[in-house]
């Protein structure tokens, strides 16, 4: 039986179909370390030295022409097609945070569409409002990375809503910053859409948020110059009433003492060279430009800036902005201000779409030197000014040289919002702001306490 088994295994082993499989296996074991070989021979280093000069990537060459032509068939499918995200929100008080998470979500695809919330929908989910929802779809539409708003968006990503945008809106994905977001009953406003995978996340602006910017407000508590003398009493509203918060607790982020506002928080802004490379367009003006400048402390940017701006803009090709320094406002318009500092003022304007360029610290007083250096054609400012009517004999100091030259003009600005009406906003409504703030602040801290880094897009 056993000789029988192995005189049947060697026939077997002897066959023409068993050779043909030996060698099929034995050219494969052989070809492929063979293969490998030769793509390690053909590396990029190996084909520069052996292609003629005519076929390698240099420019003037085949091989730049040939790449030109792949690119632009890229482009040409990325157009009929686009890559469309979507993001929504409230964007209340509206800051370079919300401005640097559209930048993110932007970067995602090649068109930026924004769920606007509305009214109703925010005061049933968080509370009242700063701003109405005209003022809010000014701002939203004037930021450089937004290309489609669609008003009055809801809190909640239903299936229905995800629905009509997957296919009416054609989006691709969803995006959303890594804090959470939950709905009144606790579940989270994006599942669904994490659910069927269409779900992107960006990483959020740590050391600003609206509630961070009521919170700053609410805690100013000393007299603020900028307001006329039968304003000064909405002033002193700042402080809590009985004690006010002592400096140093401010100082140190305690701001539970006192008897002070309970609910609000310190920034956390840490500002970064990149984070401003981000922001800016990096376009000269070109020759010949004409350019148009306008300066101011724009704290607080708010639906008045963005109008102003706009007109401006109008005024010739390219438009330079200047920004005075924290000292200075502070010195005009009382020591408490601005609630923004220089940088973070710097990035929200850099964020509108009417902005060419920002002068980061820009004089007070324009000066000959000034006009030469940046070749401005035209300096212009707003007919509507934080500091009031009394400020104009200051005004005729600091436009004195492009008077004199024939290059001033006021505008009559488009809109009367100012800093100062949204100061009085937050006063005039204390209560619900703070009770609004207090909520957030809890899902602030439990950011904070277990938050994990994600790069940046």
């Amino acid at each position: 039986m056993t000789n029988a088994s192995s005189g049947g295994g060697r026939s077997i082993l002897n066959s023409p179909e068993a050779r043909t499989e030996a060698l099929w296996w034995a050219g494969i074991a052989v070809s492929v370390p063979v293969a490998g070989a030769a793509i390690w021979w053909l590396s990029e280093n190996t084909i520069n030295r052996l292609a003629p000069r005519e076929y390698q990537y240099r420019p003037g060459t085949i091989s730049e022409y040939i790449s030109d032509l792949l690119a632009k068939h890229a482009k040409r499918r990325r157009k009929r097609q686009p890559v469309r995200v979507y993001m929504d929100g409230c964007f209340d008080v509206m800051h370079y945070g919300h401005a640097n998470a559209l930048r993110q979500a932007r970067a995602l695809g090649d068109q930026l569409v924004l769920g606007l919330i509305s009214d109703d929908e925010i005061r049933r989910a968080k509370g009242p409002p700063v701003m109405n929802y005209k003022e809010r779809k000014t701002l939203v539409g004037a930021n450089k990375w937004v290309d489609e708003v669609i008003d009055d968006a809801p809190y909640e990503l239903s299936p229905e809503f995800l629905h009509v945008l997957f296919t009416k809106h054609k989006i691709d994905y969803v995006v959303h910053g890594d804090d959470p977001c939950l709905l009144p009953d606790g579940t989270d406003a994006y599942g669904y859409a994490k659910k069927l995978h269409r779900f992107k996340m960006i990483k959020r602006t740590e050391g600003v948020s609206s509630t961070d910017i009521v919170g700053r407000m609410l805690m100013c508590t000393r007299d603020n110059a900028r307001f006329c003398q039968e304003r000064r009493e909405l002033t002193k509203q700042f402080s809590s009433g009985e004690k006010r918060v002592a400096l140093d607790e401010l100082d140190n982020g305690d701001s539970s003492g006192g008897g002070g506002p309970r609910h609000t928080t310190i920034s956390r802004f840490m500002p970064t060279s990149r984070r401003i490379v981000q922001f800016s367009d990096g376009v000269p003006a070109p020759p010949g430009a004409r350019i148009v400048y306008i300066d101011g402390a724009f704290d607080l940017f708010h639906p008045g800036h963005v109008e102003i701006l706009k007109l401006a803009r109008e005024q010739g090709d390219f438009l330079l902005v200047g920004l005075h320094t924290d000292d200075d406002v502070m010195e005009r318009r009382g020591a408490h201000l601005p609630i923004m500092d220089l940088h973070e003022r710097s990035l929200s304007v850099l964020a509108c779409r009417y902005v060419n360029e920002v002068i980061i610290g820009a004089p007070m007083r324009m000066t000959e030197d000034l006009l030469t250096t940046f070749n401005i054609s035209l300096v212009v400012r707003g007919s509507v000014s934080e500091t009031g009517p009394q400020d104009e004999e200051e005004q005729r100091r600091r436009y004195s040289v492009p008077q004199q030259q024939g290059v001033m003009r006021v505008l009559k600005s488009p809109s009367d919002i100012t800093a100062a009406n949204i100061i009085h906003r937050i006063v005039h409504n204390r209560a619900a702001y703070e009770a609004r703030n207090a909520k957030k602040n809890k899902s602030e801290a439990a950011y904070y306490k277990g938050k994990q880094h994600i790069t940046e897009m």
